[in-house]
């Protein structure tokens, strides 16, 4: 019976397997889901430690600002392990078409963006990182060439074109490290563009620096003439990061399997409401742009037609001013009776004039509002453009993630499946197991049976030799 009792156990994943098959494969079910504003926010899970760097004292877990930071942080992990990884298997120089390096740029871009003071202008509030990048130049005498390629460059007419530009001219010098620790280390001066609690303020951005030493080994050659970087949309492709988790299966079994891969699929799910939430207020400001596309038209009309209507009173007015001098000099010829209507027509014609004046700076008045409105409608129209190519991009990575999500499912349905094999087979297993258990039993009574009658056997035996002696 001591033999039988370990075949009944049913296997269970340890402690250590789930380690190793954690430490193999970052899953992004390892990563908790926030919005805060215009931030779709990845949290790392603490179950399972896999990275050294513990986490501030100081911060509360449930700063929202302190979840972006390490967020930002996770991200420009996988990014940049993944760009080293990619790039030294492909063994050659990188281009501007390489998508691990537009993604890095793209992450890169965000971090930089965290915490911004916001800035106000003519043209409305503005944040760009520009103005901190254009510190390393005053702090590091030889990053000058950079700034000044960056602003040679043609065609880049916003602050965002020229700071991607920086960033893709600092990498390829191999010196985007160095520059990074250097605006990072003088946070006197990076608090006039930062707020105090963002990540280029704390200790993820000297982190980031830190990592970017290891971009130094590959090269890059990115040719940025005729490449629109002042309108290109900064949106991280998360589906880059979804690994296949066909490959743990071997040392993660059972329940461990199937847990991973209901997690990966209410990830997915999650982040699949979060983009349609996106797409459907993207697609309200582009309804409510153009509502007031149509008003700010409508307004341009009655405009038009006000100062259609002004130059007719300017040319009436004419009209009767030259009227009023003809007037002027027929009485001229009349008799001194007449002095009395001459005076009146000369206070007649005086507010005539006036009114001619009056009119004069109203039709300019108004043709000045006809060509602000003209200027306005030109940037809502470019506005427009923006938010319908972020829309289609948002809409493309929708339909990516509900073909990953359809994946997941068909993946959930076989693991189901084959758990239902495995407990019909421990059900099986288990009744051979008592149906043996009673065996056993049986032969236990048959052998008390059989010794009770031995001893019988022995009495007797004792007895009848007692008789023959």
């Amino acid at each position: 019976m001591s033999d039988l009792t370990p075949q009944s156990e049913t296997p269970t994943p340890t402690t250590d397997k789930i380690t190793q098959a954690a430490r193999e494969t970052i899953y992004l079910c390892n990563f908790r889901v926030s919005v805060d504003g215009e931030w779709l926010c990845l949290r790392e899970l603490n179950d399972i430690s896999l990275t050294p760097d513990p986490e501030p004292a100081h911060e509360d877990p449930k700063d929202p600002i302190a979840i972006e930071r390490l967020n930002l942080m996770n991200m420009a992990k996988l990014s940049i392990k993944g760009l080293i990884e990619s790039a030294l298997n492909l063994g050659r120089t990188l281009d501007s078409d390489y998508a691990p390096l537009q993604q890095f740029f793209v992450v890169m871009e965000h971090c930089l963006k965290h915490g911004l003071k916001t800035k106000k202008s003519f043209l409305g509030q503005n944040k760009s990182f520009w103005g901190a990048l254009e510190l390393v130049e005053k702090l590091t005498p030889e990053a000058g060439e950079i700034t000044a390629s960056v602003k040679d460059l043609p065609g880049l007419k916003t602050p965002l074109g020229r700071g991607r530009a920086w960033l893709r001219l600092a990498l390829m010098q191999k010196k985007l490290s160095d520059y990074m620790k250097t605006i990072i280390n003088r946070k006197d001066l990076l608090s006039e563009f930062y707020e105090p609690n963002a990540l280029m303020m704390e200790e993820e951005g000297a982190v980031i620096a830190g990592l970017l030493v290891g971009l130094n080994v590959i090269d890059a050659n990115l040719c940025m003439k005729g490449e629109d970087l002042d309108s290109q949309v900064g949106v991280i492709d998360f589906s880059m990061y979804l690994k296949d988790g066909g490959h743990s299966s071997k040392s993660a079994e059972g329940d461990g399997q199937i847990t991973a891969i209901l997690d990966q699929k209410n990830y997915v799910e999650e982040l699949n409401r979060h983009l349609s939430a996106s797409v459907n207020n993207l697609q309200a400001k582009v309804d409510a742009l153009e509502k007031s596309n149509t008003k700010l038209t409508e307004e341009l009309a009655v405009a038009n037609n006000r100062i259609i209507t002004l130059q007719e009173d300017v040319e009436r007015v004419k009209e009767e001013s030259s009227y009023q001098l003809e007037s002027r000099k027929a009485l001229r010829s009349d008799s001194a009776a007449d002095g009395q209507a001459l005076g009146e027509t000369r206070k007649q014609l005086k507010e005539e004039t006036l009114l001619r004046l009056d009119v004069e700076k109203e039709l300019e008045v108004q043709i000045g509002m006809k060509q602000e409105m003209e200027l306005s409608m030109k940037m809502l129209e470019k506005d427009i453009c923006e938010k319908q190519d972020a829309l289609v991009e948002l809409r493309q990575q929708l339909e990516d993630l509900r073909a990953i999500n359809q994946q997941l499912g068909h993946k959930s349905q076989s693991a189901d499946a084959s758990s239902k094999q495995k407990s019909e087979v421990i059900a099986r297993l288990e009744e051979k197991i008592n149906q043996m258990s009673g065996t056993v039993k049986q032969l236990e009574n048959s052998e008390k049976h059989f010794v009770k009658q031995a001893r019988n056997l022995n009495s007797t035996a004792g007895k009848l030799l007692q008789l023959q002696q």
